[in-house]
């Protein structure tokens, strides 16, 4: 490589390290560091795994020859497993060494090697892994946060080569910038699960899975509409990282909300418990008053909108009224409502995402709908309740909202990174 590229190479890196310290949720840093590793080297797959206790979980994986087969604005089928750590597998070995390991050919390895290649997802997807490059995300304290694996490198026309000296340098360097902003959004991440547990404590139908959940569904319902719009690759990646976890906010402000209606599952609440319940949306809102960045600018919009109905109906609120002026714990007072795109996109999201799960998840006053009888129930109300153009687009994603909703059942909750 010449020295003129390896500049530009450099300069890259700079610039990519800087983009990186500007992300504030942490999923979303992880799936765009899995982006970018693959971008430095030119790889034409990878994954990005996080340590969960003794076990590894595959939190992203991307891989731009299988989303060459699905339709525009599609992404690959949403997957998600762990494994034990252990010198066995390729990216455990790399947990238990703490060393990156660099593959000429996984179907070829040296018999010197304690670890194997699992060969089943590329049965599954017709996909042949040759070329791969793990490497431990560590702190400085020692700690293994997870595994960057990067697959079959690619030279300039497309063939699949070994990753050289160049590319482990480069990989090296970003996964030590990488771990720096990994660690600033453990910080954001923390602060943000406290205060969710905060509002568990006082709603206990509020939890943590449910919360996740809905930021996990918001964010796909954006990423869709996103792609239906054209909308620019940068503006999404940062309206994607606020809307993470904007969406987690959605509900703080029933912390302000007396017990006696809060828990109150029967019998049904009074119009006038009903108007002080529908005061939480002002009193998340206030929770973000006199907002300083983008971020705290769409917590205190979802806080505040996401009840709103589209065609401004009256069943939505709180409606436009000044939430400045609401004490916490009152009833609100009759306005008039928001319909429309007077209300925040990140509002109209969070709406969809919110009813979707709690339709689709038992409650202490409800039973479980089925998750096709939600999907019906979001559909049947497009363009009342809902912005029929999100409808679409969450409609488009059936199949990733259904495996999100799966792997959460069938993991406990999808953690982030402790």
């Amino acid at each position: 490589m010449s020295s003129t590229t390896k500049e530009q190479k450099l300069q890259s890196l700079i610039e990519m390290e800087r983009m990186l310290n500007e992300i504030q949720d942490l999923d979303v840093l992880l799936e765009r560091i899995l982006t970018e590793a693959r971008k430095i080297v030119h790889a034409d797959a990878g994954s990005i795994y996080v340590v969960e206790g003794n076990n590894l979980r595959i939190k992203y994986a991307q891989n731009d020859t299988q989303l060459k087969t699905v339709p525009a604005g599609s992404k690959i089928p949403y997957v998600s497993f762990s494994f034990p750590i252990s010198k066995k597998s390729i990216a455990g070995y790399c947990v238990v060494s703490g060393e990156p390991v660099n593959i000429a050919d996984a179907y070829n390895l040296s018999e010197d090697v304690p670890f194997s290649f699992n060969r089943a997802t590329d049965e599954e997807t017709g996909y042949r892994s040759t070329s791969m490059f793990c490497i431990p995300l560590k702190i400085a304290s020692g700690k293994i946060l997870g595994v960057l694996q990067i697959i079959n490198a690619q030279d300039e026309n497309g063939n699949v080569i070994p990753f050289d000296s160049d590319s482990e340098l480069y990989i090296t360097h970003f996964a030590a910038s990488a771990v720096q902003a990994l660690e600033h959004a453990r910080l954001i991440g923390n602060m943000i699960k406290s205060l969710q547990l905060m509002a568990q404590f006082r709603d206990p139908k509020e939890t943590f899975k449910h919360v996740e959940r809905v930021s996990s569904f918001a964010i796909e319902i954006y990423d869709r509409w996103a792609a239906n719009n054209n909308v620019p690759f940068l503006e999404q990646q940062k309206y994607r990282d606020n809307l993470k976890i904007a969406a987690k906010c959605h509900d703080f402000g029933k912390v302000a909300v007396q017990d006696a209606i809060l828990k109150k599952i029967t019998p049904r609440l009074t119009c006038d418990e009903r108007n002080i319940m529908k005061g939480h949306t002002c009193a998340g809102a206030l929770i973000f008053n006199e907002p300083e960045s983008a971020l705290e600018e769409m917590c205190r919009d979802v806080a505040l909108r996401h009840h709103e109905w589209w065609d401004g109906q009256d069943k939505g609120y709180p409606g436009d009224f000044d939430f400045s002026k609401y004490e916490p714990g009152m009833a609100i007072p009759q306005a008039k409502p928001l319909k429309g795109e007077e209300i925040p996109l990140s509002a109209r999201i969070v709406s969809i995402a919110d009813v979707f799960d709690a339709l689709s998840h038992k409650r202490a006053y409800k039973s479980a709908w089925s998750l096709e009888d939600s999907f019906f129930e979001i559909e049947k109300l497009s363009g009342n309740q809902f912005d029929p153009e999100l409808v679409k687009a969450f409609l488009q994603i059936k199949d990733r909202i259904i495996a999100i909703n799966s792997a959460f059942e069938a993991n406990g909750s999808v953690e982030d990174i402790d």
